[in-house]
């Protein structure tokens, strides 16, 4: 792929992409422009807009970002919410990019993953095809899929024991974030079960053996508007001092909607999302800290099970689309009461580490949250990390009712954190959201279940309590009452579960 001697760019700065491996200037996009928009506009009409919000992945183009079992993951993303500037310095590659190019006057050879679509009939009117080959383009790179014998020998049986993995080891989960309207969804299933493995001269996936490229400090203006991404902690937390009007992005998933559905615009935005200092993810004798700045994605997959609530958690928080992008910075950053994330950190008492161009402090997540959309931050002050304190307690869940299995908002999130010996509960901690003005700690109910037995008797009674804690309200997502019989419920969920557990 292309490279470029950064200290020559440095002196004469040029904002460039590297699109389907072909350096194109990013001027003279405006700050806000999309990497939708910056495609279509250079005729790379296969990604589309459907909803300009994340949730239909007709836009899904791939990015090379840093690895976690390689070099580089080949990571799809909704180019609908990123801002082209966001990719300086950085390689894209559409849909039209995949396909490999023939001999002089022949067309160009289908990739695999296109082939695929193509011959078990996963296309219709194709308008969501594209954002679909990109994502299945990002799991058919996955490095550590495999086939699976067992699900290989079900499949020749015609039995499968779980219908979201194939016997290829694609995870259907890949494509939460695609929507298709006409096609239906089975021939799409066919088809990413069906793909194989990548070939050894296959360019994409000799990428993977390289590093990406690596993030450079970004000063885009035009028309008196910035895009800016500091090099460092220290250069953002200065300029923050300096800016403090400016808008923090890391993923852009929340702020890419403000800028499409309701035209927000802003005169500085600063991007944090590839500082080093906000990328680290380290596991102590006494806790978990977390990098405000990983995507969830990555989270997911460097824990890799060893916190079970946030396993439980990352599934059922949008799409796998978005959690390529979003950020638990971003999520708690944005203070939002029906965020995801919170109710599980609450859960897990968790704390922030809060930065600012003076130092650092650190704050526990239920003291973190203030008011709607607002939080004990000041300005300047950015996430650096998520804290979680160990041991974990060893009985955990996370239910988020919604309209939808997946890729939905939450009308009512309940996380559950519990210490269980001898058929006690010593220790309590339940995160609630979409129930109040912010993300909350049910103390009540945690009150009343210390100390007493685990036993139906107290469930039950505890439920009631639970069922007042909040103060939900009516809404199109869900009544006050609703929202209030699911808190109870959810407590009497947890408790048929683990007493299955016990008994099994």
């Amino acid at each position: 792929m292309p490279s470029r001697d950064h200290e020559e760019r440095k002196l004469l700065y040029m904002a460039i992409i590297t699109v389907n491996g072909e350096e194109a200037p990013i001027s003279p996009a405006a700050p806000h422009t999309t990497v939708l928009d910056f495609l279509r506009e250079r005729g790379l009409t296969g990604t589309k807009e459907g909803c300009a919000e994340g949730e239909c992945g007709a836009c899904a183009v791939l990015v090379a970002r840093p690895g976690v079992n390689k070099p580089t993951d080949w990571v799809a993303v909704n180019a609908c919410l990123v801002p082209v500037a966001a990719l300086d310095g950085q390689e894209v590659i559409t849909s039209e990019g995949l396909a490999t190019a023939g001999a002089s006057g022949e067309p160009a050879a289908l990739h695999p993953v296109q082939e695929e679509m193509a011959v078990r009939g996963g296309s219709q009117c194709g308008y969501c095809t594209p954002g679909f080959i990109c994502s299945m383009a990002s799991e058919y790179y996955r490095p550590d899929r495999c086939a699976h014998p067992k699900a290989e020998a079900e499949a020749a049986e015609g039995t499968a024991a779980d219908s979201e993995h194939g016997p290829n080891g694609f995870d259907l989960h890949a494509l939460s974030g695609n929507l298709c309207r006409c096609t239906g969804y089975r021939p799409i299933r066919d088809a990413a079960f069906a793909v194989g493995t990548p070939l050894g001269n296959d360019p994409l996936a000799q990428r993977r053996e390289q590093s990406p490229p690596a993030p450079v400090a970004t000063a885009y203006t035009r028309d008196d508007r910035a895009f800016l991404r500091p090099g460092t902690l220290s250069d953002a937390l200065r300029l923050l001092r300096e800016r403090p009007d400016a808008v923090v992005v890391a993923g852009s998933t929340d702020w890419g909607v403000e800028v499409n559905i309701r035209s927000r615009r802003a005169d500085c935005v600063v991007a944090v999302d590839r500082l080093p200092e906000l990328r680290e993810l380290r596991v102590e004798s006494d806790r978990v800290e977390i990098g405000a700045a990983l995507t969830l994605t990555e989270i997911e997959r460097r824990l890799d099970g060893s916190v079970p609530v946030l396993a439980e958690l990352f599934p059922q928080f949008a799409s796998r689309l978005i959690r390529n992008s979003a950020t638990l910075g971003g999520n708690l950053g944005t203070g939002s009461p029906i965020g995801d994330s919170p109710p599980v950190l609450l859960a897990l008492e968790a704390s922030l580490v809060l930065a600012d161009a003076d130092g650092e402090r650190e704050v526990p997540l239920c003291d973190y949250f203030t008011g709607y959309r607002q939080s004990v931050r000041r300005p300047g002050e950015l996430i650096r990390a998520v804290r979680v304190p160990l041991p974990l307690s060893p009985v955990t869940a996370f239910h988020k009712i919604a309209k939808r299995r997946f890729d939905d908002i939450s009308s009512v999130a309940v996380a559950f954190a519990l210490d269980i010996e001898d058929g006690t509960v010593r220790k309590a901690r339940i995160g609630l959201g979409g129930v109040a003005a912010t993300p909350i700690r049910a103390l009540a109910a945690e009150a009343a279940l210390e100390g007493e037995p685990w036993t139906a008797e107290t469930v039950e009674a505890v439920a009631r309590v639970l069922r007042a804690q909040g103060t939900p309200m009516d809404d199109h997502r869900a009544s006050a009452g609703y929202r209030s019989a699911m808190l109870g419920q959810s407590l009497l969920k947890m408790y048929a579960r683990t007493t299955e557990a016990v008994s099994s």
